[in-house]
């Protein structure tokens, strides 16, 4: 236990100075664009890259991988939006977000360094193509639910291009796919550009989760919904338990595969939630309650699913 600790303590550490950091002196929201910017456009995607430019191209064309983790990941947004929607009567866009909170991992600001991490730099491959298909995927699921809901007045050709070139620009995205270029053609840079993207990868955990701490920090906790009683299991323990489960049933997968996925879906609500609650005017307070609150006990259920990793508890294989 004392080796997921010192794993453990020092990422939650940085979230926390970050939380800290975000508490001392009037600071607002605008502060924190310069250490985002260099977060989302430079030092994330010189990670995604360097790591995804490595890796044998055969590796990363596991569709099986890809269909088995958004399978789980779209059933429980499923289920959270049916309970929404049905059992507490909220409206399609309302329901919308909360599907999200309870299916929308963490995966960009936290998924890279704690995976590798935990599990080395092979744990890069399957962290970058979860990152970069469920991102896709939500980023078309919101809009068209909102859309759905009256929420989104565009004309649908507008907001099909507005999604595609959301998609096509995002920078994890776009360096993730230069990657498999880069790894097609088995390009290496020249070993001064390799320095410098080797510096900026090196930089991007740290800034990524200190800046999530101020992010948290600048949004106050108000009231904690009642949603937070299904949200929070959901997004903790059955998001989680499900990618376990299908990805065992599909079976073929390297163990290290299984683990990195089935830790990406134990991380708390992406920050991104509040923002799509926040474009759309939906649910913004309750989603950044959402957030703290499941990376707050993330820290225990997050810990605990290493410690069943590491100790031999977890299979790789549900169904050998």
């Amino acid at each position: 236990m004392a080796d997921i600790i010192a794993l453990v303590l020092p990422f939650f550490g940085l979230i926390l100075i970050g939380y800290v950091s975000g508490k001392l002196g009037d600071h607002s929201a605008q502060a924190l664009g310069w250490l985002n910017f260099f977060v989302i456009y430079v030092t994330l995607p010189a990670l995604f890259f360097k790591l995804v430019s490595r890796t044998p191209i055969e590796q990363l064309t596991r569709i099986d991988f890809i269909a088995a983790c958004l399978a789980a990941t779209y059933s429980i947004f499923v289920v959270v939006f049916v309970i929404g929607r049905y059992v507490r009567g909220n409206n399609i866009a309302e329901s919308t977000v909360q599907a999200l909170a309870g299916a929308y991992g963490n995966i960009g600001y936290m998924g890279p360094g704690l995976s590798l991490l935990a599990f080395g730099e092979k744990a890069a491959v399957p962290v970058a193509l979860v990152f970069c298909f469920e991102n896709a995927v939500h980023f078309m699921v919101a809009p068209a639910m909102m859309a759905f809901a009256g929420g989104d007045k565009r004309p649908p050709g507008q907001l099909a291009l507005d999604v595609a070139r959301k998609i096509l620009t995002h920078p994890f995205i776009i360096a993730t796919l230069v990657g498999f270029v880069a790894a097609a053609f088995a390009f290496e840079p020249p070993l001064a550009l390799q320095r410098l993207i080797d510096y900026l990868a090196q930089a991007a955990a740290p800034c990524a989760l200190f800046a999530m701490g101020v992010t948290l920090a600048l949004r106050p906790l108000k009231r904690i919904p009642a949603e937070i009683g299904y949200i929070v299991p959901i997004k903790l323990v059955l998001h989680p338990i499900l990618v376990y489960v299908v990805l065992s049933f599909v079976g073929n997968f390297d163990p290290l595969w299984v683990y990195t996925a089935v830790l990406l879906a134990s991380l708390p609500t992406a920050t991104n939630v509040f923002v799509i609650g926040q474009q759309y005017g939906v649910w913004q307070e309750r989603a950044s309650a959402t957030i703290l609150i499941t990376t707050v006990i993330s820290v225990f259920s997050v810990s605990a699913l290493l410690f069943a990793i590491t100790q031999g508890y977890l299979p790789a294989d549900l169904f050998p």
